[in-house]
């Protein structure tokens, strides 16, 4: 009787122990490549795996990322977990959660969690900080100084060039001219968004750039450049320098023949600017839990590790930042110039504003 009297009470627990926590679906969103997809899907796994009762459905956009991004708020069906950069971030921020509560700050370079910041709550967990530095063809020039100067480039490329080789790219938009901008100690706007490109420093900064192709021939146009591209023209050593950023590293470890390394780009009399980009949580989310919890999962240490050893990006942890310090092409550089650089300063209009430049400016 005892025992059927136990057997009885027992049986609401065994029912309990059997019915399963209901599956919660996220969406997630994030262009990237296909080495970076495949490290996405890889923690995906990972995530799945330790949390059965969450289920990520990932939704790839290779191609127009924002504008797709747009009508998915547009029509209020924005995704739970949002891939976005600081150029981006004021446009959404009013649809954000506020994540500053789960972000451990002293994990995080500075610059990445001011850029995915704004009105002082933290609405984006850091993955990468970009900055541009020179890739440099060492079979032409000697390793530059870590202070040397944009006369001391000048210089360089009065011998490197000829009519088939060139010293430095160009490309005709207004990104690429930001670190000669940050030298000549001008910009597109200040910290408080006032809008200093018609500054007598960032005209000179402008005619300097300009002059490297129209006065000194030292960087190639359009023509010259033809159908193939900047980064093929220095791989196959058309150019002595290559303005990029850590992006381009698997592929000229992967492709170039001779010696080369990465160097600072001058510094001046401003930091140079830098862009981040992270994971966001929508405060529309239906599974808001949840989706910061893979948040979290996607920037801790482990996670960083995998995006950080494809060598695509500069990771926004510090304690993953030791990968790049070492002296292989002087990879360290890309850890070096973050400590003279700062955030990109951006408004809801940044990206009109921009493209306006970019005609009116005529680079």
């Amino acid at each position: 009787m005892i025992k059927k009297f136990l057997l009885l009470l027992l049986i609401p627990f065994l029912l309990c122990s059997c019915i399963q926590k209901p599956v919660e679906t996220i969406s997630f969103t994030s262009w990237g490549s296909i080495t970076e997809t495949g490290i996405i899907n890889r923690i995906i796994t990972d995530f799945e795996t330790q949390n059965p009762d969450i289920k990520v459905n990932f939704i790839h956009i290779p191609q127009n990322y924002f504008q797709k991004l747009h009508l998915m708020f547009a029509s209020n069906t924005p995704p739970d977990v949002i891939f976005l950069n600081n150029l981006y971030l004021p446009l959404y921020a009013n649809y954000l959660e506020d994540l500053s509560k789960y972000v451990q700050t002293e994990d995080f370079y500075e610059p990445a969690l001011e850029g995915l910041s704004y009105n002082g709550k933290i609405l984006g967990v850091p993955r990468d900080i970009s900055n541009l530095v020179l890739y440099v063809n060492l079979d032409k020039t000697p390793f530059p100084d870590r202070n040397w100067t944009l006369q001391d480039l000048l210089n360089i490329c009065a011998g490197v060039t000829d009519k088939n080789n060139f010293c430095i790219s160009y490309e005709d938009t207004l990104y690429w001219v930001s670190p000669y901008l940050a030298y000549f100690g001008g910009g597109v706007s200040d910290k408080n968004l006032n809008l200093t490109i018609d500054s007598d420093n960032s005209k000179k900064a402008i005619k300097f750039y300009k002059d490297l192709k129209t006065k000194y021939h030292y960087a190639p146009g359009k023509s010259q450049v033809g159908s193939s591209t900047l980064a093929q023209m220095f791989i196959e050593g058309k150019l002595a320098f290559y303005l990029s950023g850590r992006w381009m590293y698997p592929k000229i470890s992967e492709k170039a023949k001779f010696n080369w390394a990465v160097i600072n780009f001058p510094y001046g009399k401003s930091p140079q600017l830098c862009d981040t980009s992270g994971w966001a949580v929508a405060k529309a989310s239906k599974n808001k839990e949840a989706a910061i919890k893979f948040v979290q999962f996607l920037a801790d240490k482990k996670s960083s590790e995998y995006f950080t050893q494809t060598s695509l990006i500069v990771p926004a942890r510090k304690d993953t930042a030791k990968i790049l310090n070492n002296q292989i092409h002087n990879e360290k550089v890309f850890l070096d110039v973050i400590e003279n650089s700062s955030v990109t300063p951006v408004e809801k209009d940044y990206g009109k504003i921009t493209d306006k430049l970019n005609k009116d400016l005529d680079l």
